[in-house]
């Protein structure tokens, strides 16, 4: 894809005019160009999340990486490619054109947990898209871009479906903060009783010897007295866990999933990939000494390490095969959020020349952490017994390019439609679990987006 840079704008209240830069630039493009296009230009300090939450447009999707260098607000549609099922033959050619011909556009999306699982009827199994704008920060850098591309009806069309989307774009607002909204009803799903029981055969002798890890996930529902802003909720999660992925997508008005995840499925830069194993549970501390004396205990903890390792062990010998190299910390180190801290090993490799990303999410997605293991038996377990569908929740949600791929875990996760919220979390069930433990676990994993939900400071 051919990048047209633009001068760099020197004011900081620039972004009208910028605009007016790409509008210029979109009017005098030559008959012809290559397939796909995208024309850029600096536009001075933004609050991406902000912008993209006043928009009109859709779809909405948010991207900030683990380490905040890099922010994405995405908007509208050049190119739209949705699948219903991992059987379907275009997905997998998207996946391997993508590694040879997009160059440095980027396809925003995600894969659902488990490809035989019922979708969710705006997402699918997966979906991934090509925005007609985007608003990035890399550091303290701002850029606004639009992307065409002259295989969807020719150049004039494409042109003018660029200038409208320009020219429908508002400026950026405060994010709305209202008086809380009272909860209607809540709900888990398994409820405890159900969940004592799944916990018991999961950890019997019998099962444990041919299984012995599922990660069992549970819903919970809450319904408010008002619809909720996705992007408030995403926002206010965002600041009290900085150190985690934030991704956001709203494919249309009437549903939007948002994730704050600690974990990373692989990033990809050209042949060289990072991967982890995270797994391993323990709450934060209420003060320094208690925090550190958890996180000893937690590293110490023969369980929660050997459900680390199993991961650690899955992915080296998912990666294997696909590799020059691939190799693993030799033991775990601690990673913090801010009411859990887990078992984090970090995983890096060389991949083979013919690898790319359709053999990593076949081969990786979904990881122990997420499944269990062996993969196969724990997905089994899972299908059988769970009774609402995980849709995105736990599966793969990133980018795509040729250059660089990245893809988070979508743990931590919230499926907004309404008035309606529903939260997930999971638990690794090994020999020794106990239930009202493993159960105590679900609730430390929500306790930062409950605690914003219910306190009101996310609620529109």
């Amino acid at each position: 894809m051919a990048t047209l840079y633009l001068e760099p704008y020197l004011s900081t209240a620039v972004f009208l005019a910028a605009l007016g830069t790409l509008e210029d630039r979109l009017k005098r493009l030559p008959a012809s160009f290559q397939s796909r296009l995208r024309l850029t230009a600096d536009c001075g300090a933004v609050n991406p999340m902000e912008w993209l939450a006043g928009q009109t447009l859709y779809p909405r999707i948010y991207w900030c990486g683990r380490d905040n260098e890099e922010e994405v607000a995405a908007l509208g549609v050049c190119q739209d490619f949705r699948f219903e099922s991992a059987d379907d033959s275009g997905l997998a050619t998207l996946l391997q054109q993508t590694a040879t011909h997009t160059g440095n556009a980027r396809l925003y999306g995600g894969v659902a947990f488990d490809a035989t699982g019922p979708a969710w009827s705006e997402f699918g199994y997966a979906r991934f898209v090509l925005p007609r704008i985007e608003l990035t920060r890399q550091a303290d850098h701002y850029r606004i871009s639009v992307n065409l591309n002259s295989e969807n009806a020719g150049l004039a069309a494409e042109r003018e479906a660029a200038l409208a989307a320009l020219r429908g774009l508002l400026p950026p607002q405060p994010l709305p903060h209202r008086a809380p909204a009272a909860v209607v009803s809540h709900s888990d799903n398994p409820e405890f009783p159900r969940w004592q029981e799944l916990v018991t055969q999961l950890t019997s002798a019998d099962f444990n010897r041919h299984t012995p890890k599922v990660v069992l996930a549970r819903q919970t529902r809450l319904d408010f007295e008002r619809d909720l802003c996705p992007w408030s909720l995403l926002r206010r999660w965002q600041q009290l866990n900085p150190s985690c992925f934030q991704f956001g997508f709203q494919f249309g008005p009437g549903a939007s999933f948002i994730s704050c995840s600690p974990e990373r499925l692989y990033l990809r830069r050209l042949s060289l990939l990072q991967s982890e194993a995270l797994a391993g549970t323990a709450r934060r501390g209420a003060n320094e000494a208690e925090d550190t004396s958890l996180a000893n205990e937690l590293l110490a903890d023969s369980k929660n390490a050997e459900e680390n390792l199993w991961v650690k062990q899955d992915i080296l010998t998912a990666l294997a095969p696909l590799s020059e190299w691939v190799e693993a910390e030799a033991h775990p180190r601690i990673f913090k959020l801010a009411h859990v801290q887990h078992l984090h090993t970090s995983i890096h490799a060389r991949l083979k020349r013919e690898t790319g990303d359709l053999q990593l999410l076949q081969a990786l997605h979904p990881t122990p952490a997420v499944g269990g293991y062996p993969r196969q038996s724990a997905m089994t377990f899972i299908r059988g017994h769970e009774t609402e569908p995980r849709g995105w929740y736990a599966g793969a949600c990133g980018y795509l390019s040729a250059d660089e791929t990245e893809f988070a875990v979508a743990i931590r996760s919230a499926y907004l439609q309404g008035k309606q919220v529903c939260l997930y979390a999971g638990a690794g069930i090994v020999a020794g679990s106990r239930p009202e433990a493993e159960w105590r676990e679900l609730d430390n994993k929500l306790t930062t987006v409950l605690s914003i939900l219910l306190d009101g400071k996310a609620l529109a």
